[in-house]
């Protein structure tokens, strides 16, 4: 792990997690922004839509020190997506708890990385940003998200559901899972 006051980086055995640079977006808009990676995440964005992410992105990590970074793969440079923290600005969430979320591009899936960079962004959440909890939001048809979810020890939290259509206008409920930082510490001690 090499960190500065300027610039975040952070290794796992097969990712590097890191501030975004100019030209990983064309790659991550590439590589994301497909019909089956945006299937529970609102649909396929426009120009207006991936800009406004793009800037709210930027905005996290200005404003809190931690975001959803960009998620590299050591072996090849390649990104693969996005892996991180932010605090929950959903309107109806659970607003201003740490958050934390992933979005990975299909050639990616069920290789292990997802968890590999969740498990890295809990640790940072608890020991490094200070979080006595971390929430993931997920929709119910999102078996994959949720499932990844519960693998990671996170609890299923329905008093902490919300409605909201952005992503499944079919069925306009974000679903909420949590976990505790006593409850990561004896999952990892």
């Amino acid at each position: 792990m090499a960190e500065t006051a300027t610039a975040f980086h952070y290794e796992t055995e097969r990712l590097i997690l890191r501030d975004w640079r100019e030209e990983d977006w064309e790659p991550f808009w590439q590589g994301t922004n497909t019909k089956a990676v945006m299937r529970w995440l609102g649909g396929v964005s426009d120009e207006v839509k991936r800009d406004a992410a793009k800037q709210r992105l930027l905005g996290y990590s200005r404003d809190h020190g931690h975001t959803f970074w960009a998620l590299e793969r050591k072996d090849d440079g390649a990104i693969l997506g996005f892996c991180g923290l932010k605090r929950c600005n959903h309107a109806g969430g659970p607003l201003g708890m740490m958050e934390v979320g992933w979005r990975l591009r299909e050639d990616a899936w069920g290789k292990g990385y997802a968890k590999e960079a969740a498990t890295a962004s809990l640790d940072l959440a608890f020991d490094r940003f200070g979080a006595d909890e971390v929430v993931a939001l997920t929709v119910a048809g999102n078996t994959a998200s949720w499932g990844l979810m519960e693998r990671l020890g996170m609890e299923r939290r329905e008093d902490l559901d919300f409605a909201n259509a952005d992503f499944d206008p079919d069925d306009p409920v974000i679903i909420v899972y949590s976990l505790t930082r006593d409850a990561w510490g004896a999952q990892v001690g």
